[in-house]
């Protein structure tokens, strides 16, 4: 049998009426193949207990302790239990596919990209994140009211179609100030922090170690031992990026309030406050720092060791050769 793209065993929010509002996969598992594929080929759907215990027994004879485990746990689940199989890597098709896979990612069993996740936005459910679970929109007053009745203050974190990652998986190695600004969904390498301002989309993320105090949007990558200043943000493919898929390169610097929408190579410095889009107009100077041709931003695309600034008397952008790569400070990042 080929290789499988996903399996998981998970613990399904419903609404009243019976829809899916969001699945905890405790150990998913990416790219099966052997015995363990043949046992979870062609499994999906709610499972009851004994169910379970059919699948406990099947892991446990091709050696899946973890997964065998899973499953003797998720017996004691007052909520429904499913298991999910991804034959192949194509779109989602159910809600459950999608927390699948957004759980591959922030479990870091794919990175940003490693999983098609075509038509996501569609399917998940826009629904109340609170301190009870998810929520039904078209139930929340009622949940609140009975809240209310018993005293209690029903506290509604958000109201999105993604949940913020740490409710379900905290990768090991990292530090996040505020958990509401990383989603469900993005990948975070070890040694990444993340600060009070800095924020990661899903399908976005951090090689590591690495410094986000500013916005990594969707379907952006950041290389190993880069720093992303305060206020500063990265052009996602949602959000006017189109199809180009921004990323940042290793041991590069984006200023305070600055910001990129080309795919910068490694150890490249954006100053503080200047955004270079596609079409910026960029004057390239020499070693001798006198202009050489002026180009769209574009052009320097996926280029290493260039250092973007704007002249403070002309207003012109110009790009260097970035002479000094930065370092970051290794006990920062050291997050065990």
């Amino acid at each position: 049998m080929s290789s499988i793209h996903g399996f998981g065993l998970g613990i399904a929010g419903k609404s009243s009426a019976g829809e899916i509002l969001d699945v905890f996969y405790p150990a998913p598992l990416h790219n099966i193949s052997g015995d363990l594929a043949e046992v979870v080929a062609g499994i999906s759907g709610e499972l009851d207990a004994s169910g379970l215990n059919d699948l406990e027994a099947a892991f446990r004879k091709v050696g899946a302790e973890q997964q065998a485990l899973v499953a003797q746990q998720l017996k004691d689940s007052s909520r429904s239990v499913i298991a999910c199989t991804l034959d192949t890597n194509t779109a989602p098709q159910t809600v459950a596919d999608a927390y699948l896979k957004l759980h591959m990612l922030s479990h870091r069993l794919v990175r940003p990209h490693g999983t098609t996740l075509d038509g996501i936005f569609s399917l998940l459910p826009n629904v109340a994140w609170t301190d009870e679970g998810a929520i039904s929109l078209d139930e929340l007053p009622e949940r609140q009211l009975s809240a209310r009745l018993r005293g209690k203050v029903l506290e509604v974190s958000s109201v999105d179609k993604f949940p913020k990652m740490t409710n379900y998986v905290v990768p090991s190695g990292v530090r996040i100030a505020h958990t509401a600004r990383v989603r469900l969904g993005a990948y975070l390498g070890e040694g990444t922090t993340v600060m009070h301002e800095g924020f990661i989309n899903f399908n976005a993320g951090t090689e590591g170690p690495g410094m986000v105090e500013g916005r990594i949007s969707a379907g952006v990558w950041v290389g190993a031992g880069s720093d992303l200043g305060g206020g500063c943000s990265t052009m996602g493919t949602l959000s006017g990026g189109g199809n180009i898929i921004i990323s940042v390169g290793k041991e590069c610097l984006i200023g305070a309030n600055a910001g990129v929408g080309i795919p910068l190579g490694d150890r490249c410095t954006v100053e503080a406050g200047l955004f270079i889009t596609a079409g910026t107009k960029v004057t390239v100077l020499d070693g001798a720092r006198k202009p050489v041709e002026t180009v769209s931003a574009r052009n320097l695309a996926d280029r290493s060791d260039l250092l973007f600034r704007r002249n403070s008397t002309s207003g012109v952008v110009e790009c260097l050769t970035n002479r000094s790569a930065i370092e970051l400070n290794e006990t920062l990042h050291a997050n065990n």
